[in-house]
């Protein structure tokens, strides 16, 4: 079962994903009336489906996060602040990259 915070962020997600298509829609109607040649409603017709399409990605990735946010909660795999020992680090001036005082 979801948690109230993914449904709801869910929700918000699907949301902008109507307001990103009604805007392309709009976009289209607009380029469809300025349109001379029945080539430029053609492109115009395109790119709203690639927004359209732009849209639902974003969706979809948006769940995503917040399916993974939900099941990781704040530590998601990765994204730990440990750096392992061994790795090559940055060394600050005036100090040596070595494990002792020399």
């Amino acid at each position: 079962m979801r948690s109230a915070k993914e449904r709801i962020s869910n929700a918000a997600s699907a949301a902008q994903h109507h307001v990103d298509i009604s805007k392309a829609h709009a976009q289209e109607k607009a380029s469809k009336a300025t349109a001379i040649t029945s080539h430029e409603k053609v492109i115009a017709h395109e790119r709203m489906k690639a927004k359209e399409a732009e849209a639902k990605m974003k969706l979809h990735s948006a769940k995503a996060e917040h399916a993974a946010e939900k099941l990781y909660g704040k530590h998601a795999p990765g994204k730990t602040g440990h750096v392992p020992a061994g790795s090559t680090t940055a060394v600050a001036p005036g100090h040596t990259a070595g494990k002792g005082r020399h």
